[in-house]
């Protein structure tokens, strides 16, 4: 059995670290209220960029007998090449909420590898930028400062050289990945293909529309729109993601302060049983020496 002062260190050093966890849950519970307001707020924005490409790309499509103008709207099921595009934590202690992500990409990278179809890896977050580096897979694009501090000018830097590969035909579908933001208690992976836009569900709205756009316009208004819904899409996603990130980092730490406590009163029952044995021992020895004198 550990001898007092041993078992003593150990509960002050457990009880810093439950002290820290603890901290840590309540910074996370802090920043996670801020961005779900942010959050809430750019999905409104998100459905009324949405409902608004909706329209002019139905309108455009029916101007044009049936047929898309962008490639950003013609399904192709036969893709040479992948793009994914992927979001994790720039930092740990979140319990499973990087490798979630990571192993979504994984098999989205075996599934289009046994189709024969190329991938290519754009990476934003320190934690996926060094998995996948380790593995040795090449990067396409990556950024390791952006997730744990959305912006929207930098996302859509980031996103725009996707699309640009995109629209030069490098590249035939791009795919976004990221663990977003379910509830308090949970976390989703969600898997988006970004590009192309698919247009299954669209129809053409009726004449009371307040859009109203030039015949000759519409190419480049439609083109427009569609850089703001990508370059928001990607915003939001990082936006979601951290929220998510909070969301695992708040439980992850609970767990460990409830931990933490567990092994605290572990240690402290362990250490009581120390000092009693050695009461007894010394009582014992004591005792000896009184029958040894007489």
């Amino acid at each position: 059995m550990a001898n007092l002062k041993e078992i003593k260190l150990k509960i002050g050093s457990v009880k810093n670290t439950q002290k820290t966890t603890k901290a840590m849950k309540l910074v996370s519970s802090a920043k996670l209220t801020r961005t779900r307001q942010l959050s809430e707020q750019a999905r409104s924005y998100a459905a009324k960029i949405n409902d608004v490409l909706s329209d002019i790309a139905a309108r455009v499509s029916t101007a044009h007998e049936g047929g898309n103008i962008s490639r950003a709207f013609v399904s192709n099921d036969n893709p040479k090449t992948v793009d994914i595009v992927f979001v994790t934590a720039d930092k740990g202690l979140c319990g499973g909420f990087n490798m979630s992500t990571i192993k979504t990409v994984s098999r989205l990278i075996a599934e289009y590898k046994s189709k024969g179809i190329n991938v290519r890896l754009r990476a934003a977050g320190k934690k996926g930028v060094e998995y996948f580096t380790f593995q040795k897979f090449s990067l396409e694009q990556k950024v390791s400062d952006l997730s744990s501090a959305p912006d929207y000018d930098r996302a859509a830097d980031f996103i725009n050289a996707v699309v640009e590969d995109f629209r030069n035909e490098v590249t035939d579908k791009v795919v976004l990945v990221y663990n977003g933001f379910l509830n308090m208690l949970s976390q989703e992976i969600r898997v988006r293909e970004l590009l192309p836009i698919g247009l299954d569900n669209i129809e053409a709205k009726k004449s009371d529309s307040m859009l109203e756009i030039e015949p000759d316009d519409d190419e480049e208004v439609l083109n427009e729109l569609t850089d703001k819904y990508i370059d928001f899409n990607m915003y939001y996603a990082l936006i979601d993601s951290l929220a998510a990130e909070h969301s695992a980092r708040m439980q992850a730490m609970e767990a460990a302060t409830k931990n933490a406590k567990e092994k605290v009163n572990s240690l402290t029952v362990e250490y009581n049983k120390a000092r009693q044995a050695a009461i007894t021992t010394e009582l014992i020895e004591i005792i000896s020496g009184v029958e040894a004198l007489k």
